[in-house]
């Protein structure tokens, strides 16, 4: 465990991230018809009604992309947390300023290593 990070620090930083977690696959699964492909009939749709119904379906394309990678990053620091090593710069190995990790708890670098 980090030096920085006392067990409640890192109880709180689990269940944020538990918590996100949550949230992120839930948004995922409400987003589901958004993503769906585009009817192009002609008939039930006009072209500027199917030009924004194209543009919606890649915005929620797009926010899917960025939900996977983001759960893909509250994994990747909930195993950091399982093996001991969350709150633990994987650069450099030096600790994680608490404020960053409040702002962004699936941060794995230092703000140093991190620019």
């Amino acid at each position: 465990m980090s030096d920085g990070l006392t067990d409640a620090q890192m109880s709180d930083f689990k269940a944020s991230l538990l918590d996100l977690q949550a949230k992120l696959k839930a948004m995922h699964d409400d987003s589901a018809t958004w993503r769906a492909p585009v009817t192009l009939d002609q008939e039930s749709v006009g072209r500027l009604s199917r030009m924004d119904a194209m543009q919606q379906q890649q915005m929620a394309e797009a926010e899917a992309r960025r939900r996977t990678s983001d759960l893909a990053r509250i994994d990747a620091a909930l195993k950091r947390i399982d093996e001991g090593e969350y709150g633990l710069c994987a650069s450099c190995g030096e600790a994680i300023a608490i404020k960053r990790l409040e702002i962004d708890p699936m941060a794995s670098q230092c703000i140093g290593c991190a620019h």
